[in-house]
């Protein structure tokens, strides 16, 4: 009806009804039926015949048909906004457009035969079939979606309505509700006064879940990764993960190891395989700081790795699921960046199952001070996919919403909603009261029972249990929860297996001393023909031609022509790791041509525009080689590629920002994951972090990537932070982050103006031997009264000056490394000097940036005895000025003290 009745009705219905006219047979039978049944009028002997429909009542008709389907179209739409689905009884107020009035429509209308092509023989009959599947205990929204194709499949799958329960399923849902009910209820009493976050109010997540999981064995998925906030995170883990509940309790009682550093318990994760109807599934939960919706790219990161170690290019054997809080996810901006990523080639992962365990309240916050728009769910209109909001207190619809939810991200790999919308029985932990704040909500709260009675009573009225039944069942979830208590008192000794195992089997953590330096060079005719490899375009292929210079160019550094720049030794070591079996991946803003024109480690077809990227054709049976420009994106694909990275310990993982500066916008994921994940959750991750940093006069944004915040943050050797010199240090360094077994977020200062300074070259044999060298010392100088130690690019400035001023009483010594730090061989670099030559630490940042503070924390004001100075910017709370004549003086200022000129 609605794809037939437009602007130009009436001419449409004309020419219909003229063909029923002539042959009633030749139109659609919906359509015969109904001219038949209009045309019937009683005679004056009270029998009903035939009369012909006039041109006015054709008119009439259409005018009736189109505010018919008009109505109706809306009241799919927005039929949403009457839905039951608050829980608490909360009126919500009849939009005018719901009403049928507001399209002319009278109530003599509603009895007005339609077309049986609209599902009943009266207006009025497919109203009540609209109130029931639009209006009832949950809420679709998919008016929002462009799509016909994807409209037109979910008003098919929801005009044959929702699968209903088995009695079997109905319960396993009280079982379920019943068994997360009592959870909480054993922690308060256990344990009164602690911090649970406790999922009272939406118990209807576990059997949700349950679900769930058994729809993604239904449809092939072996693994799933889970992300998920505070709330109700404790059940999840003890009766969907199956942690042990003794190791759950044990976290309560803190029977923990001598140093233990550790997290607090609802941020921890588990992994378990959960058997299912269809199947094993391999169900992993992350770690998660309190940035709450910050795990969303990490665990989309970890699913992608997993799809990827499965050849799964279609993107189905491994699934997302998060659960986010309402006020989180429509609050945090994260969320849009994650969002917005998970449908671009380089981060989707087939659609993701998203679960808002809705409180109706962020910690005091009430929705109308949280979110501008009708639900905390509107950012996800952005992806094109249905939400579902549905009242928590019916789980019989879960059964119905999950599976169409699950269809429609296996159909359209897409993301898909659903909005449980529950209750908060505490408050936002259990030391708050929530009646300060919300005494309304909160009054009807208590008058509340828990939902597993109330849905029990339904049960035992239609026959499926028996209060003794349940009883029963309920004494032996208790004696269960019982029995793990004891134990945790008795035996104070963790289940849980340490980390290491799967995919981490063979990786060290810990401190780098006594871990192996291996050698990382490649044999210069292995180098050489790789690079003849990276060189090699397709036939026929149409490079640009301000391109062919530059590749010729890179053809003679491989013929050992010509030295090697920084960005053909990085190209090296992507394809010699390539080549021996590591795959690597690099995603960041502009990263295949790279932002300083430098990369170009993707050619494109300056006619057709095809990209091709001659690292992935460089041997038979060699691991991909990715590289992929971002999305303006920091957080989330920082996230993203750290989550990558925790599923891939034998791959170069990287993330490259566009300038180090950028790295600004990733600080939660530096701080909650990567620089604190292995002493928190004794997680390793070998995530690169390319960040461009030099003082070059390009302003305060495009200088300092921050330096300081790094080695601020290192301790105990949870981090590498470097700032290599050369191309050859940089080719070692990367190689030495995947041939060694030591797994360590590894940092690098990468240059800007290095990238074509012709003195930052390095020849191929400095590639072909040898390794990544901490320090970097030339030969002592007897005469050397002054020892400058430095880092990064303004050794070059120093170097140049020293030349031009023939300065042969100041050496210069490079710390390449920075942690950890290399004291050894520090030690050993200044060992030949006398106590009394001075050493000068130069940088090019303010005094309290940079890492001058670091050195100085560590050192005092001698370095291995000798005196320790400082040659730096003043300080400053910017990195670096705006003004490009300011700034060459000020470099200059610092070369000239830095050698005593």
């Amino acid at each position: 009806m609605e794809r037939s009745i437009d602007s130009s009705n009436l001419a449409f219905l004309e020419a219909l009804y003229q063909e029923y006219e002539k042959n009633p047979a030749s139109i659609p039978a919906e359509w015969a039926s109904y001219f038949q049944k209009v045309q019937l009028e009683p005679t004056s002997n009270g029998l009903a015949e035939r009369q012909p429909i006039h041109e006015a009542s054709l008119a009439e008709l259409a005018s009736f048909f189109l505010r018919a389907v008009r109505f109706l179209r809306t009241y799919r739409e927005r039929g949403h906004l009457i839905a039951r689905i608050d829980p608490l009884g909360r009126e919500r107020r009849t939009p005018p457009e719901l009403d049928p009035s507001f399209f002319g429509l009278s109530e003599a209308d509603l009895d007005r035969p339609i077309p049986a092509e609209l599902g009943a023989p009266t207006l009025r009959a497919v109203l009540e079939q609209y109130k029931a599947r639009y209006g009832g205990t949950v809420g679709i929204e998919y008016g929002h979606l462009d799509d016909p194709v994807v409209r037109n499949w979910i008003e098919a799958r929801l005009a044959s309505g929702f699968p209903k329960p088995t009695p079997e399923q109905k319960k396993n849902i009280h079982q379920r509700l019943m068994q997360a009910t009592l959870f909480e209820e054993f922690l308060q009493k256990k344990y009164l006064g602690a911090k649970t976050f406790s999922l009272e109010g939406t118990e209807s997540l576990i059997p949700l879940l349950d679900i769930a999981l058994e729809n993604a064995a239904r449809q092939g998925v072996v693994e799933v990764v889970m992300g998920m906030a505070h709330r109700g995170r404790l059940n999840v883990l003890a009766n969907v993960v199956k942690k042990p509940m003794r190791d759950i309790f044990l976290e309560f009682e803190e029977h923990f190891p001598e140093g233990y550093h550790g997290d607090v318990k609802y941020h921890l994760g588990y992994s378990n395989d959960i058997e299912t109807p269809y199947g094993k599934l391999h169900l992993s939960l992350n770690f998660n700081p309190s940035h709450l919706e910050f795990v969303a790219p990490v665990a989309m990161g970890r699913t992608r790795a997993k799809q990827d170690r499965f050849g799964d290019v279609k993107r189905e054997k491994g699934m997302l699921l998060l659960v986010h809080g309402d006020a989180a996810f429509i609050g945090e901006g994260i969320v849009q960046e994650t969002l917005n990523i998970s449908g671009l080639p380089a981060y989707t992962v087939g659609g993701a199952l998203h679960i808002i365990l809705n409180n109706q309240v962020g910690f005091t916050t009430e929705p109308h001070e949280y979110t501008a728009g009708r639900y905390s769910t509107e950012i996800a209109k952005m992806v094109e996919s249905p939400i579902f909001h549905v009242n928590a207190e019916d789980p019989e619809a879960l059964v119905g919403v999950v599976a169409l939810a699950m269809d429609f991200r296996k159909e359209f790999k897409r993301d898909v909603f659903i909005d449980l919308i529950g209750y908060r029985k505490r408050g936002h932990n259990e030391t708050d009261e929530p009646s300060f704040t919300q005494p309304d909500m909160y009054r009807r709260i208590a008058a509340k029972k828990p939902l597993y009675l109330s849905y029990q009573a339904k049960l035992e009225q239609e026959g499926l249990c028996t209060p003794e039944s349940c009883e029963a069942l309920a004494k032996q979830y208790q004696d269960t929860l019982e029995a793990a208590f004891s134990g945790a008192r008795r035996e104070p000794t963790p289940t849980r297996p340490p980390a290491g195992g799967g995919v981490w089997k063979g990786y060290l953590g810990g401190p780098e001393e006594g871990v192996p330096d291996p050698e990382t060079g490649v044999a210069a005719e292995k180098l050489a023909a790789l690079m003849e490899g990276l060189t090699r375009l397709p036939e026929g292929f149409q490079l640009h031609p301000k391109l062919v210079r530059f590749v010729e160019a890179r053809r003679e550094m491989g013929l050992n022509k010509r030295p090697l720049d920084w960005a053909a030794a990085e190209m090296l070591a992507f394809a010699s790791l390539a080549v021996e079996g590591h795959r690597v991946r690099i995603s960041g803003q502009d990263v295949v041509r790279g932002t300083f024109t430098q990369r170009h480690g993707g050619y494109t077809d300056h006619i057709t525009g095809e990209r091709y990227i001659p690292a992935n054709h460089l041997a038979e049976g060699q691991a991909p080689v990715e590289l992929y420009n971002s999305a303006l994106s920091e957080a989330g694909v920082l996230g993203f590629e750290y989550g990558y990275s925790l599923d891939m310990p034998e791959a170069l993982v990287a993330w490259e920002a566009q300038y180090g500066d950028f790295v600004n916008t990733a600080q939660v994921i530096i701080d909650q994951f990567i620089a604190s994940a292995e002493a928190k959750w004794s997680r390793l991750s070998g995530i690169v972090m390319l960040l461009p940093h030099g003082m070059e006069g390009g302003g305060p944004e495009h200088s300092s990537a921050r330096l300081e915040r790094f080695l601020q943050l290192c301790s105990n050797d949870n981090m590498q932070v470097t700032y290599p010199t050369t191309p050859a240090q940089y080719f070692h360094l990367l190689r030495r982050q995947v041939v060694r077994p030591w797994r360590k977020p590894l940092i690098v200062m990468t240059p800007k103006s290095l990238l074509r300074n012709p003195d930052a070259v390095s020849r191929l044999e400095e590639l072909a031997q040898g390794r990544f060298q901490r320090v970097l010392a030339g030969t002592p100088n007897s005469k050397a009264k002054r020892v400058i130690l430095c880092s990064g690019k303004v050794f070059y400035d120093l170097e140049a000056a020293r030349k031009a001023a023939q300065k042969d009483d100041v050496d210069i010594i490079r710390l390449e490394q920075l942690y950890p730090f290399p004291n050894k061989e520090l030690e050993a670099a200044l060992a030949p000097y006398p106590e009394s030559t001075e050493v000068v630490w130069v940088q090019e940042e303010p005094a309290n940036m940079g890492a001058w503070w670091f050195i100085r924390a560590r050192f005092g004001d001698r370095m291995f005895g000798h005196p320790l100075h400082v040659v730096a910017r003043p300080e400053s709370s910017s990195p670096a000025v705006g003004s490009k004549k300011v700034h060459d003086k000020e470099q200059q200022a610092i070369v000239s003290a830095a050698l005593g000129l």
